[in-house]
């Protein structure tokens, strides 16, 4: 038996077997184990040691390096399964980054200006109390959507809708506003998704900064174009922040792309394909 040539297959197939299963050290003392008996066997019965080991040893290295290379690729995709893992749990830490700060955390600003309003003027507290309760209901709607993963709650009917919502909202606030649609089609939900969260963004700071804004719509034959226009002071070179950060990367993830410019006050233009 232990000259046969089912032995050396035998040992091509078991050996890179051990090799991988168990550590360097222990799996070159089972190979032992498996070729040292043929070879010894082999001596005894030709009385030449030479004969059988030059078959017996390219086999034992063979094995030994094949084991090893299963060993490492094997090691390898461990490795790569636990960075992708790492790689999903930072994207979707910065995807809840960037929900959190284009709804909860711009109603909660919104909720504290309106209650330092309230105070400042007594004379119209209550609208300013009123206000401030519906943006509170409508942040609680937000974080409900989010920890159920859903799409916004302003996104309730089309995009237009929602757009025009949001600018009645601002000129709630005294900032003179407007909405204009061009064109009509169907918009991927993703992208819908995207474009109201940079409507937001980019009203948000309107409403901060600029007296009057005017937000445009146009759905073309191969995209969506979304155009926010305020009188502010303008982006002035300054870097971007969090919210455009965010706002960029949204669009890139749909396929978009996003485009600032200062023009007599703020431009931001987002873009996607539908």
């Amino acid at each position: 038996m232990w000259l046969s040539p089912g032995t050396t297959f035998l040992l091509f197939a078991v050996l890179p077997e051990v090799y991988r299963r168990i550590p360097l050290r222990p799996a070159f003392w089972v190979m032992l184990a498996f070729v040292a008996p043929p070879w010894l066997f082999a001596w005894a019965r030709t009385g030449d040691p030479t004969a059988m080991l030059l078959v017996l040893l390219p086999t034992a290295l063979f094995s030994q390096l094949f084991g090893w290379v299963i060993r490492t690729l094997a090691e390898r995709n461990l490795v790569i399964a636990e960075l992708s893992h790492e790689a999903g749990v930072a994207a979707e830490r910065e995807r809840l980054s960037a929900e959190i700060h284009d709804t909860l955390a711009q109603g909660f600003t919104s909720i504290v200006t309106l209650v330092q309003a309230a105070r400042a003027d007594p004379a119209r507290a209550d609208d300013h109390l009123d206000l401030a309760l519906r943006t509170a209901r409508e942040n609680l709607a937000e974080s409900r959507a989010l920890v159920a993963a859903l799409a916004p709650a302003a996104l309730e009917g089309t995009l237009a809708d929602a757009l025009r919502r949001q600018v009645e909202r601002v000129a709630d606030f005294g900032v003179r506003a407007e909405f204009a649609e061009r064109g009509a089609g169907v918009v991927p939900r993703a992208v819908e998704v995207v474009l109201l969260r940079a409507a937001q963004e980019a009203l948000t700071n309107a409403r901060r900064h600029a007296a009057r804004v005017r937000v445009e719509l146009d759905v073309l034959p191969d995209s969506v174009r979304l155009t926010v226009r305020d009188d502010g002071p303008g982006y002035r070179g300054a870097p971007e922040g969090f919210g455009l950060r965010g706002m960029r990367a949204r669009l890139e993830q749909v396929g978009g792309m996003l485009t600032r410019f200062d023009e007599d006050g703020a431009v931001l233009v987002a873009e996607a394909p539908r």
